[in-house]
């Protein structure tokens, strides 16, 4: 099992950049897939990015392609979403996810493990 602790939300202007950290217990993180989801109170929880077990695979959203970038230390038990120029569509509850298998995909049904998530606030 793994659990996932999310931090580095808060709030941000517009065009500004924030970078979400998903720390990992557990000996075999380097063994899981892990990918970052979004969710707001009015839209049901959407695929951002995701990244294979070794980090040589990575999967984003056709909305954040571009912009969003994200990698894993598996020294360090940890994932990443650089987030850049942010924008007010971007405001969500951001989500760690894991799945205990090599590949990087998008559907949400196949993550077994989450964190309890983020706010991140973009204000125009």
């Amino acid at each position: 099992q793994v659990q996932l602790v999310e931090s580095g939300g808060g709030l941000v202007q517009a065009g500004g950049s924030l970078r979400l950290s998903c720390a990992a217990s557990g000996r075999t993180f380097s063994m899981y897939a892990m990918a970052w989801f979004r969710q707001t109170p009015k839209k049901e929880r959407e695929f951002v990015a995701a990244i294979s077990w070794s980090g040589g695979n990575t999967d984003y959203a056709d909305s954040v392609k571009g912009r969003f970038t994200i990698s894993r230390d598996n020294a360090k038990k940890t994932v990443y979403l650089q987030m850049n120029s942010l924008n007010a569509e971007d405001t969500a509850v951001y989500y760690c996810a894991a799945r205990p298998y090599r590949a990087a995909v998008v559907g949400l049904r196949r993550y077994d493990y989450w964190g309890q998530g983020t706010q991140v606030t973009v204000s125009s």
